[in-house]
């Protein structure tokens, strides 16, 4: 777990004893602002520790269109965390019907308090009435917005294929593909999180 998280405010206290005369206008000014404003922001910084990697909770979100390529980055992914030693019993392995569906779940993951982070793995194929961009580019933008208001970095082993079909050479130049893809999403995980 991490360490506690730590927020200090100060209350400025303001009397006629802090003030100090100006001297040119004769009237009083409280301390100089940034005296106050560098004091401030000292007090107000919140500290938290980095996580260790063994303490590090980690979902991972797979669509299941294109389940037999999408699993093989999943798999190098949990395996490579593993390999850095993230306990294995630290990786949860969720499943939505689509690509598409990632974001929302990763929101509820990431409201729940429960991850340290998320990553969402998918592969969005052009069907041939280029609806694959829309799609592509809507599950990134909602990616990026839940890592951005919940605090929970998540990370995209979501890929659209420049020209992708359904054939055996295609099956396996992106399964292979998508095990590197597995691993560097876990190797930005793992600098991201523990530096």
């Amino acid at each position: 777990m991490p360490g506690p998280t730590v927020i200090v405010r100060m209350k400025e206290k303001r009397s006629r004893s802090s003030r100090v005369p100006t001297g040119t206008r004769g009237d009083d000014l409280c301390v100089p602002w940034f005296v106050n404003f560098n004091l401030w922001r000292i007090m107000t910084q919140t500290t938290t520790s980095a996580p260790h990697v063994g303490q590090l909770r980690i979902a991972i979100i797979s669509a299941k269109w294109h389940h037999e390529i999408v699993q093989r980055s999943r798999d190098s992914a949990t395996n490579r965390l593993v390999s850095a030693g993230v306990d294995r019993g630290c990786i949860r392995h969720f499943e939505v019907p689509g690509a598409f569906e990632i974001p929302f779940l990763a929101q509820r993951l990431a409201r729940s308090g429960e991850f340290d982070a998320i990553i969402g793995c998918a592969l969005v194929v052009n069907g041939g009435i280029y609806r694959h961009e829309f799609v592509a580019s809507a599950v990134i933008d909602g990616l990026m917005r839940v890592q951005l208001d919940h605090d929970v970095p998540v990370f995209s082993a979501v890929l659209t294929p420049h020209n992708f079909h359904d054939h055996s050479v295609h099956q396996e130049f992106f399964a292979e593909h998508f095990d590197h893809k597995g691993e560097e999403v876990a190797n930005a995980l793992i600098a991201t999180l523990v530096g």
